[in-house]
């Protein structure tokens, strides 16, 4: 079958072909396992992360791409949740343990023993992929293919962000940086919170005009002040200087909330210019947002088909995988980019 492959680490953009086109032989599924014909793949910062080295290392060489949509081709012979010719997705989580104390009080990203799609087994930049019947996730029909790919983990990440991040309707919510998770959750504040106002902070104008189409209140710099103190602020961004400027903008007891796997090291220094009075006195709070669970992903779905809240997306062909990469690193990227297999 046809697959990219990531086969080193290496950096963007220097590096203009991270991934490399390979003919591999297709997977057969496992006892408990199905096999799934891919239609499409989003695109995700993760996979810049695990390129450049950011994520515990992958298995190389590994097949990256966990935003995975397309139909199950072959079941293995205890399979019993799913069938032959259902059309589901596969998001980032492949499996965890199942008996330690994070995955009995369904903290199951948090297990010691978690594995990724498309990190630590191969993913969907690929004809097919192997998942286990216990994370594949039907896919409500009101969605299209190309819609629901970012939705496995841009958007199931950002609603758990918005769940970490706790507001209740009225109370304003910053959104750092501007891409296909945030704008996602943009959308979803509309629904669930119609009285809380969104700032958004993003490096390009392009992205800021982006946010204020999608009915944010205000958008500038991630230098910038906004109009007001924010209740929770949740960073998607890859670099540390956002951080310092989201902990100056909160209110009392504030919090913000990371969702990224890693921070670059370029300005790590910028923590050095960390000032308690500013920074973190008077109660606010600091959480970080570690991968995802099947609740996270199964409510997402439900919660978005209800609405229906629908992705902005670019489709392109998997052989220009490596420009998509390559675009999502240089920025301004507008929503998600989605990948057609076939």
């Amino acid at each position: 079958m046809n697959v990219m492959q990531i086969r080193k680490i290496t950096k963007l953009p220097g590096d203009t072909s991270p991934l490399v086109a390979s003919d591999i032989p297709s997977p057969r599924p496992g006892d408990m396992e199905v096999l799934i014909g891919v239609s499409v793949c989003g695109i995700c910062h993760t996979d810049l992360d695990e390129i450049e080295g950011r994520t515990a290392p992958p298995r190389l060489p590994v097949v990256p791409g966990h935003q995975v949509v397309g139909r199950i081709v072959e079941t293995g012979r205890s399979v019993s949740a799913v069938s032959v010719g259902q059309r589901v997705g596969v998001g980032w989580i492949y499996s965890a343990c199942g008996v330690c104390r994070f995955c009995r009080d369904g903290y199951e990203n948090l297990c010691p023993e978690f594995r990724a799609t498309g990190r630590d087994v191969d993913g969907g930049y690929a004809q097919y992929v192997v998942a286990h019947e216990d994370f594949v996730h039907p896919i409500p029909g009101v969605f299209s293919d190309v819609e629901a790919a970012p939705l496995l983990c841009a958007g199931a990440i950002g609603y758990r962000s918005l769940r970490l991040a706790g507001i209740r309707d009225g109370e304003t919510l910053g959104l750092t940086g501007f891409g296909a998770s945030a704008h996602l959750v943009l959308k979803l504040v509309k629904h669930m919170y119609p009285l809380s106002r969104v700032c958004v902070f993003a490096r390009g104008e392009s992205e800021r005009a982006f946010a204020r189409e999608l009915g944010a209140a205000w958008s500038g710099d991630t230098n910038d002040k906004p109009p007001e103190k924010l209740r929770a602020i949740i960073d998607t961004t890859p670099a540390w200087g956002p951080v310092l400027g989201a902990l100056g903008n909160l209110e009392p007891g504030g919090r913000l909330v990371i969702n990224a796997i890693r921070k670059e090291e370029g300005d790590k220094e910028l923590l050095l210019r960390l000032d308690y009075p500013v920074h973190l006195w008077m109660e606010k709070e600091i959480k970080s947002v570690a991968n995802v669970t099947r609740r996270d992903i199964r409510e997402f779905l439900a919660v978005a088909a209800s609405i229906p809240l629908r992705p902005e997306t670019r489709e392109i062909p998997l052989a220009r995988a490596n420009e998509a990469l390559l675009g999502l690193k240089k920025g301004g990227v507008r929503g998600a980019t989605v990948l057609r297999i076939s």
